[in-house]
């Protein structure tokens, strides 16, 4: 799986990258350390990217990168 940053999204560059490791199967606590973020804020970027997609879980914020086009596979 890769990401394809898009700026023109409506997920911010950060949020992006966030859904790379959720698709990617890392917890909130690794993506913190991975991003050198506190745990907390790795939340609010994630409620966040709920609000914004309209999706409910980690399971539907990856079909929509995917279906967006924010994450390709190899």
């Amino acid at each position: 799986m890769i990401l394809v940053p898009n700026p023109d999204h409506v997920l911010t560059l950060r949020e992006q990258q966030i859904l790379y490791y959720i698709a990617g199967g890392l917890s909130n606590k690794e993506i913190a350390g991975r991003l050198t973020l506190s745990e907390q804020t790795v939340k609010a970027h994630l409620s966040h990217m709920t609000t914004k997609s309209g999706r409910a879980n980690r399971a539907a914020l990856v079909a929509y990168g995917f279906e967006s086009g924010i994450l390709r596979n190899k």
